[in-house]
C-alpha cells in the first residue's frame, strides 16, 4: 500500500509543478508557450482553470502526504525481530542422522629422522 501512495504522490507532485508553472504571472512563465489557452478555457484564459486545479491538487498532495506518514508510522511499528522464527535460525538435523561429536585429531610430530647423507667416492692414490 505504502508503494502505490508513493508513486501518487510522485504523480501529484509533478501535476503540481505543471500547474503552477502554466499559471499567467508577470513574466508569463510556460503559459506563454501554449499560445491558444484564450480559446480552449474561454475568454478569461486558463486562470480560473488552473487556480482551481492547484488548490484540489495540493489538497490531495496534503491529504496523500498524511496518509503515507500514517502507513509508515504504523509499518514502523512492526519489527523485523518480530517476524523471525527462532527454530529457523538454527539448522535441525533429524534425529536418524545426529551423530556424536568427534574431538578434532591433532597431527602429532615423530622425530624427524636424519636426510640419508651422499655417497663417498672412493679416495684414489
Amino acid at each position: 500500500m505504502a508503494s502505490t501512495l508513493l508513486i501518487i504522490q510522485l504523480v501529484l507532485t509533478i501535476l503540481i509543478v505543471i500547474a503552477v508553472l502554466l499559471q499567467k504571472s508577470s513574466s508569463m512563465g510556460l503559459g506563454a508557450y501554449s499560445g491558444s489557452n484564450d480559446t480552449m478555457f474561454g475568454a478569461k484564459g486558463p486562470a480560473n482553470f488552473l487556480v482551481k486545479a492547484t488548490f484540489i491538487l495540493g489538497a490531495l498532495f496534503v491529504i496523500n502526504t498524511i496518509t503515507l506518514g500514517y502507513t509508515y508510522n504504523s509499518e514502523r511499528q512492526k519489527s523485523v525481530v518480530d517476524t523471525i522464527n527462532a527454530n529457523s535460525l538454527i539448522p535441525q538435523v533429524p534425529a536418524s542422522q545426529s551423530v556424536a561429536p568427534v574431538a578434532p585429531v591433532v597431527p602429532t610430530t615423530e622425530a624427524a629422522t636424519p636426510a640419508p647423507s651422499a655417497p663417498v667416492a672412493p679416495a684414489t692414490k
